[in-house]
């Protein structure tokens, strides 16, 4: 049954919502802090190469006084610390210091605790409608992202991005060591080294100037074959459609270059991009145990076999 007035109905989820998570007391969770000022905690910790007050204020919709009133108090309890750009001295960034970084971690366990809590007197099929439906809502409310994504070829510094940013995101996801930074250096370096435009290419994926992720497309073992390589998405891009569209930009290029083949090296553990290599059409053909930067990792190799190419 519809609610007669959706304003009020909505109104009355807030207040059951807000009361349920304690978003209105003084003290979130225990800690000293309130959950708008968690928020930016969290915000701060997703970006361990530091954030603009400015990019801040967007992620959290934050007015920018209290925002800066909230930074304030942070970098005086000493939890963050900022620091001017060398290039731009009115660009400032702000990150997390070990004391901030210790804080998040309580804060995050806390919190985990607190949900699953919550959830600990659902059944099975009740937590499965529960999530359902806040998907629903979180889908119908969300206003799609302002500026606009392009594609482009690689430049200067680029390369370099590309392997920190693999190094970095893996680490934290996934706890793979500095080995898989190396791996992905070795990669970057040969691509650069032995660059040929007309067979390969790598495509970098930016909104209004902030890169969003990656991929390369490389000859292979053999002529006509060709090789997916370096597939990455930054986790505040996620959800946008990006890996699609960056593995079809792939396949495209391919094609018209005159390969019959592409094949990708990747992990089983890699959920969301096997699901879109599943669905551009390539197959698993092998997988074995690799402990090259990680216990218990399954590698797979995955092929496209790509039919009416173009003459090469």
């Amino acid at each position: 049954m519809l609610p007669r007035d959706p304003v009020a109905a909505v109104r009355r989820f807030n207040r059951f919502y807000t009361r349920r998570i304690g978003a209105l007391d003084e003290a979130h969770l225990g800690s000293p802090y309130t959950l708008a000022e968690m928020r930016v905690l969290y915000e701060v910790a997703q970006a361990p190469d530091g954030i603009t007050p400015k990019l801040l204020a967007t992620r959290t919709g934050m007015d920018n006084g209290y925002l800066s009133r909230v930074l304030k108090r942070f970098e005086r309890e000493g939890l963050l610390t900022r620091q001017t750009s060398e290039r731009d001295r009115r660009s400032v960034s702000v990150w997390l210091t070990s004391e901030g970084i210790h804080a998040y971690n309580r804060w995050l366990g806390s919190a985990q605790g607190a949900v699953e809590g919550m959830l600990g007197a659902l059944t099975t099929v009740q937590k499965t409608k529960l999530t359902k439906a806040m998907a629903e809502i979180e889908q119908l409310l969300e206003a799609p992202a302002a500026g606009k994504i392009v594609l482009r070829g690689h430049r200067p510094g680029d390369i370099g991005w590309v392997i920190h940013r693999h190094g970095a995101l893996y680490a934290r996801e996934y706890g793979w060591d500095e080995r898989f930074e190396a791996l992905v250096a070795q990669i970057a370096a040969d691509f650069v080294n032995n660059f040929d435009p007309g067979r390969e290419r790598c495509w970098i994926v930016e909104r209004e100037g902030e890169i969003l992720g990656s991929i390369f497309l490389v000859k292979g073992e053999r002529p006509g074959q060709a090789k997916l390589r370096l597939l990455l998405v930054e986790p505040a891009a996620r959800g946008l459609g990006l890996g699609k569209r960056l593995v079809a930009e792939c396949v495209a290029f391919a094609r018209e270059a005159g390969y019959d083949e592409i094949t990708l090296w990747t992990q089983s553990i890699l959920g969301a991009a096997r699901a879109v290599y599943a669905g551009a059409g390539f197959e698993l053909v092998e997988s074995r145990p690799d402990g090259a930067f990680a216990k218990g990792l399954i590698s797979e190799t995955w092929v496209l076999k790509l039919e009416g190419a173009a003459a090469g």
